[in-house]
């Protein structure tokens, strides 16, 4: 009514039918109605709309493909902004592979320039990718938060000062200096603990968590946990990646990169015979001569769109590993302007953790190799 009058709506009101109308989708099922994650459907729905409405003539493809990425990106840093979970990210991610592979199936296959042992080739390297990220799915090694923890992080806290800080968060006043960060995920609000360990490093309180945290872990503001060896939150995975599955997700990364390469050359030795992948990428005078190969040329492009984005990601991840260095350490590193650029700002080498190149590879194979042990402190 307000909005039909013109007149002013209340504070959040939009928000609010936004709620509501997401929770009053439903599916009707046997056991009773089925909640629809809403943001499960865009990607299902307008995914294959803008390729088919791309392949009609090559000016919309333009338009299509290079407005893509952008809604993508202001999407991402709009849920980031509000520490928001999605699986607009994943359930695009998924429906893109398995549309692709359909389209390769549909319009590629049959026009008998594709083996047999090539498609099977290309569905192995389909298939470890998926075992890959649902490995990489699984706990990133969260740290166990139990009741016992709870309650005698309570009573540690009674022991110690407390101050108020200017956003409601509350810090623990211990004998070392505290501190304050939020820095990829991070929770603003923890204390830096003189924890005496072998090596010298110090241990964190969350107080989100309230627990001590071990060296090199951090707290997620988006899976609200405190994780081991923190690198990053992925949109792409919804999950965190951290010291039990970063391996598991840059084998997802790489099967990844192997396989659509794979796909989009066969594809393009296809549509355009007679010259290379590269070339034919830019110059193939026949893509858009009948529908079929429109569609196909438009779902290459759109295919190298992705991995070009994804290998960068794999990029970073690799030089990363190379210096022993993750991405939250990076990003600390920048803030507090302690790290070392190299390669172009491409890696950031905080020196704390870095003892070459075959040693760092060789610590980051071994993750998760063993349980982590848990110490005294970590329990009190």
């Amino acid at each position: 009514d307000r909005w039909l009058t013109c007149r002013s709506l209340p504070a959040g009101a939009l928000e609010r039918i936004v709620d509501t109308v997401t929770d009053r989708v439903r599916v009707p099922w046997f056991a009773g109605a089925v909640k629809i994650n809403v943001s499960l459907v865009p990607p299902l729905v307008l995914l294959p709309v803008f390729l088919h409405v791309a392949a009609l003539h090559f000016l919309l493809g333009f338009v299509i493909l290079t407005s893509l990425p952008v809604v993508v990106l202001w999407y991402y840093y709009l849920t980031h902004r509000r520490k928001e979970r999605t699986l607009f990210f994943l359930s695009l991610g998924l429906f893109s592979l398995g549309y692709m592979y359909y389209v390769f199936l549909q319009e590629v296959v049959p026009r008998g320039h594709v083996g047999y042992s090539q498609v099977v080739a290309l569905t192995c390297g389909l298939i470890l990718m998926l075992a890959a990220l649902s490995r990489a799915k699984k706990d990133p090694g969260y740290l166990p938060i139990s009741a016992g923890n709870k309650k005698s992080s309570h009573q540690g806290l009674s022991n110690k000062s407390v101050r108020g800080s200017s956003n409601g968060l509350h810090g623990v006043t211990t004998s070392g200096a505290a501190s304050s960060r939020a820095v990829n995920g991070e929770a603003k609000g923890y204390s830096r603990v003189s924890a005496e360990e072998p090596e010298g490093v110090k241990k964190d309180w969350c107080t989100k968590c309230q627990l001590v945290r071990p060296a090199r872990a951090g707290h997620c503001r988006l899976c609200g946990r405190c994780v081991r060896r923190l690198d990053h939150h992925c949109v792409w995975i919804n999950s965190c990646v951290g010291e039990q599955n970063h391996q598991a997700f840059i084998l997802a990364l790489s099967f990844f990169m192997l396989t659509s390469v794979y796909g989009i050359t066969l594809t393009l030795h296809t549509i355009c015979r007679g010259r290379t992948p590269f070339v034919a990428l830019f110059y193939c005078p026949g893509a858009y001569s009948d529908y079929s190969s429109a569609l196909s040329f438009t779902c290459v492009w759109y295919c190298a769109i992705v991995t070009a984005g994804m290998g960068y990601i794999l990029l970073i991840q690799l030089l990363n590993i190379s210096y022993n260095v993750t991405e939250r350490e990076a990003r600390l590193a920048l803030r507090d302007n302690t790290g070392r650029r190299f390669l172009g700002g491409l890696v950031i080498d905080t020196g704390q953790y870095n003892r070459g190149f075959l040693c760092n590879w060789g610590h980051f194979l071994s993750l998760g190799s063993s349980p982590p042990q848990r110490s005294a402190e970590d329990i009190v």
